[in-house]
């Protein structure tokens, strides 16, 4: 079953618009009981403008138009782990943490100055590090992982996953000309790996 929440935490359409609930799980309902879960984060918390699907944000029942998105992330992912501490029985069910997914957006942070994007590339970088470093959103999860009871594994895709600036979209799965697509992973290609992994864990 997939239950497309994008940011764990609750959106809840009220008189003054969509409210991103950074305290509230109502929707984790729906996931009790189930035999192995795995929860993932991170792609829209930096949305801005049309694309944002929420139109203020509430925490500790004070609403706010924006508030800084690595710390409204922090929130969200306490606010999830509280709930696995509190429904999640390790003898019934099993949890995973997909990783933070990488952009390749701009050829700097992988220190090649003839390119400007993902566009065009071919080859992974050949290396066990990354020049830019892995995004801080990867730290946040990881300190907040740490302060859950519950065993969680996290699935750590975030540096695999940044040596493969060949693998997005880029022009191709969006239109040509229309837009830039270096956050989304081509298929078949970096997602299999991930897949592969989740089997190894599992078996």
């Amino acid at each position: 079953m997939l239950d497309r929440n994008l940011f764990l935490v609750d959106v809840v359409k009220e008189n003054i618009g969509r409210v991103l609930k950074l305290d509230s799980i109502e929707g984790g309902q729906l996931w009790k009981g189930i035999d192995l879960l795995i929860f993932n984060t991170w792609h829209w918390w930096n949305r801005r403008g049309p694309t944002q699907p929420w139109d203020f944000i509430e925490v500790g029942g004070v609403i706010k138009k924006d508030m800084d998105r690595m710390l409204a992330f922090e929130t969200a992912l306490r606010t999830w782990a509280a709930w696995v501490n509190a429904n999640i029985n390790p003898s019934k069910s099993r949890v995973f943490f997909q990783g933070i997914s990488p952009s390749h957006y701009n050829a700097s942070s992988w220190n090649e100055a003839k390119a400007r994007s993902c566009l065009g590339q071919t080859q992974p970088l050949l290396s066990s590090s990354y020049p830019d470093g892995v995004p801080p959103a990867l730290g946040v999860l990881k300190k907040v992982l740490n302060t859950v009871r519950k065993d969680v594994t996290l699935l750590d895709i975030t540096m695999l996953s940044l040596l493969r600036k060949d693998g997005h979209p880029s022009i191709y799965g969006t239109g040509a000309a229309n837009g830039m697509d270096c956050s989304h992973w081509c298929l078949a290609g970096v997602p299999d790996t991930w897949n592969e992994i989740l089997y190894s864990l599992i078996v």
